[in-house]
């Protein structure tokens, strides 16, 4: 977008890249002169709502997963059913199957599900993240109605040489947190590996509001009443990362680069709070080994620049559930087995012949196998005995779309993309966009999309037994946008930003799942659901005097989603009412101060009442209250001959807030951790502040 000129104040170089799990804050203050830098935004980003995260919220400490990222750097919804288990996450008053997640370009839903979990997701992995709302998406893929969360690792966050870095955390509940990192790069090669493991039995205390105690005097007479203190049950876990990256660039315009990422998860799922069973007498355990691997080239030329990507994900979860019913004798209750292979590629081509066009086009192709069965057998309508479903599906998206630029301070972008799965063919979809620069003081812009998209049903929605519907429909609709935003220093040392956005979505044929007479859910596609709202954030960076730096980041989210469909049946209270677990209110914010080599953080994040029925019931159990998290950390950063040295301590939910994310599933109250991070210096080093 035309040529703006930003004042760039570089009182501050030098970011020491140590961390407990997270990277040094600590920084070498210099005076330089100013200096004034003449950019030219991205084409490729016309009229696009996107928020994009730092390395400071990525590497902030190993115990983080994407999902403790995104609950305190966005305003997007993180369901969470506690640490090590189920996050999902929501955006614009959508559910987590709107939500498209991408790494490296590769689809991670699950497809048997249509979600992912992002407890399993290590934001150490991660190089860089970003968030596309609502039509925004639509540039990198179809399907989500939401929006869409782009994951990637990038050979540019490895350092030149040779380096490595260890990092250990010790935390409540006999918490440990293991970190590794090996790295060396060259002219033309650079190789990464990264390793994650996390272990703890996870048995931290809360007050059961679900159970009630008596207490009686001595002619057993009821003088009182308590919630008792009880400890979270069979909620350990033992989750292990490993990432391999290799790169090499010909330094003539070609890049190949090659990711291979492998899980293995060993996690039992907590009692709920109304649980009265002894946990010896049951085992419930979910084991999860997953390889995603993805390989790339890219080739760049003056006015052309071509992608080729190939990738496999290969998935094996194994969920139990045992009861013991006499004395060594158990009886398996569930006894799932699903296994999926998805085999990945894509072609993508952008084409810039002049200054104010520029063109993009690409295809790509995911193809599922899926076996899904259990043990207890099912015995269908005709007889036939069913023990899950074997099924394979083929999913092809392609696009294009062209950028114009008719003068410097106006952009439009159409984008074109045609999405299949299986047999079926989702009507073209279409979306506009346009932005405008009103301003060069303060940077004040106007952008604003408008897009109709598609959503096909996942695999379980069309063929779980019992209760899949093959005859679903996709989930399609309209989504609005609009936003103002703005970045401007007001002197040399203090610099705001921000924005604001209005969103509108129309959504038909929504799939959820409702109980039958039958006495097991199946989905069905409801008339109409309307979410709409407002988006707000807001930076502010500044540099005060004696080497101290102030960041705050902060963001909140309007969104009621109300369904407004036809009601099922006449005993249905839903229509009119907000969806189950939207909440109509979150907000984050996020804090830093910076002082030579020490560092505070103060982290915030807020979520209004949710309701977990669709006739929103404001009862014990239809409910979940409203709360506010908040968690700090200090870290000191200290330089040795041989090597680097950081020591930070943890310390969340430090107002021992006492809530719940999800029914009957009560949250830790405060708890610890401490990190030490090591990092040795290599003499072959060209840089002793490697970036992580």
């Amino acid at each position: 977008m035309g040529t703006d000129k930003l004042r760039l104040i570089l009182l501050s170089v030098s970011v020491a890249a140590i961390a407990s799990g997270h990277q040094a804050l600590a920084q070498k203050i210099h005076n330089m002169r100013t200096l004034e830098v003449t950019a030219k935004r991205p084409m490729k980003e016309i009229g696009i709502q996107k928020t994009a995260f730092d390395s400071l919220a990525l590497k902030e400490n190993i115990a983080l997963s994407m999902a403790d990222v995104l609950a305190f750097n966005s305003s997007v919804f993180v369901k969470s059913y506690g640490r090590a288990t189920l996050s999902t996450v929501a955006f614009r008053g959508t559910s987590p199957g709107h939500t498209q997640v991408t790494w490296n370009g590769m689809h991670i839903n699950n497809p048997m599900m249509g979600t992912t979990d992002f407890s399993t997701i290590p934001a150490y992995f991660i190089d860089q993240a970003s968030l596309l709302h609502g039509t925004s998406s639509v540039n990198d893929a179809g399907g989500g109605l939401g929006g869409l969360v782009r994951l990637s690792t990038s050979s540019s966050a490895i350092p030149e040489g040779l380096s490595a870095q260890y990092i250990q955390g010790i935390g409540s509940f006999s918490t440990f947190d293991e970190f590794a990192r090996l790295t060396y790069a060259n002219e033309n090669w650079s190789t990464s590996t990264r390793i994650v493991y996390s272990s703890s039995p996870n048995d931290y205390k809360y007050v059961n509001h679900d159970k009630m105690i008596n207490i009686y005097d001595d002619n057993h007479n009821i003088v009182g009443r308590y919630h008792p203190v009880e400890r979270n049950r069979s909620g350990a876990f033992k989750d292990f990362n490993i990432l391999q990256e290799v790169y090499y660039n010909n330094l003539r315009g070609d890049r190949l680069g090659l990711n291979v990422w492998y899980t293995y998860s060993n996690r039992e799922l907590p009692l709920i709070s109304t649980d009265y069973g002894d946990e010896r007498e049951f085992e419930n355990r979910q084991l999860e080994n997953t390889l995603r691997a993805v390989f790339s080239w890219n080739h760049s030329r003056s006015l052309w620049r071509t992608a080729v990507k190939a990738g496999y994900v290969h998935t094996n979860m194994n969920y139990d559930y045992r009861r013991e019913v006499s004395d060594g004798n158990w009886a398996d209750m569930v006894r799932s087995r699903s296994r999926v292979n998805t085999f990945y590629a894509q072609g993508d081509v952008e084409f810039n012949p002049v200054e104010k066009w520029y063109f993009t086009a690409g295809v790509s192709a995911h193809q599922h196998f899926v076996r899904s069965e259990d043990k207890n057998k099912i015995t269908a309508d005709d007889g036939s005995v069913i023990y899950g479903y074997d099924k394979g599906r083929i999913e092809l998206s392609g696009y294009a779309s062209a950028k114009w630029q008719p003068v410097d301070r106006l952009g439009m972008s159409l984008v074109l993309r045609q999405d299949m799965a299986g047999d079926k063919w989702a009507p073209v979809i279409p979306a506009f966009f346009v932005d405008g620069l009103i301003s060069r003081a303060g940077n004040v812009m106007l952008r604003a999309s408008v897009s109709r998209n598609y959503k096909f049903p996942s695999l379980n929605d069309k063929y779980f037994l019992p209760g899949g519907n093959p005859d679903l429909a996709c989930e399609s609709g309209f989504s609005y946008d609009a936003g103002i935003s703005f970045d401007a220093g007001v002197s040399s040392a203090v610099r705001f930003s921000g924005n604001a956005t209005w969103f509108d979505s129309r959504i038909d044929d929504w799939i959820i799942w409702l109980p039958t007479t039958k006495g097991f859910f199946s989905p069905r596609n409801i008339s109409r659901v309307h979410a709409y709202g407002v988006e707000l954030k807001a930076a502010m960076a500044a540099d005060l005097t004696h080497g101290w730096r102030l960041d705050l980041d902060g963001s909140y989210s309007w969104t009621p989603s109300v369904n407004q469909g036809d009601p099922v049946s006449p005993a249905d209270k839903s229509v009119g009412k907000q969806l189950p677990y939207v909440p109509k209110h979150s907000a984050s914010v996020v804090g830093r101060l910076t002082w030579r080599k020490w560092a505070f953080m103060y982290k915030w994040c807020f979520y209004s009442k949710r309701y977990t029925m669709s006739s929103n019931d404001y009862t014990l159990t239809g409910h979940l209250p409203a709360y506010f998290m908040s968690n700090v950390s200090l870290e000191k950063l200290l330089e040795f001959r041989p090597l680097d040295l950081s020591v930070k301590l943890a310390v969340n939910n430090i107002f021992n807030e006492d809530y719940l994310s999800v029914l009957s599933r009560p949250m830790p109250g405060v708890n610890f951790e401490l990190f030490i991070g090591i990092t040795p210096k290599f003499k072959n080093k060209r840089t002793t502040d490697a970036v992580y």
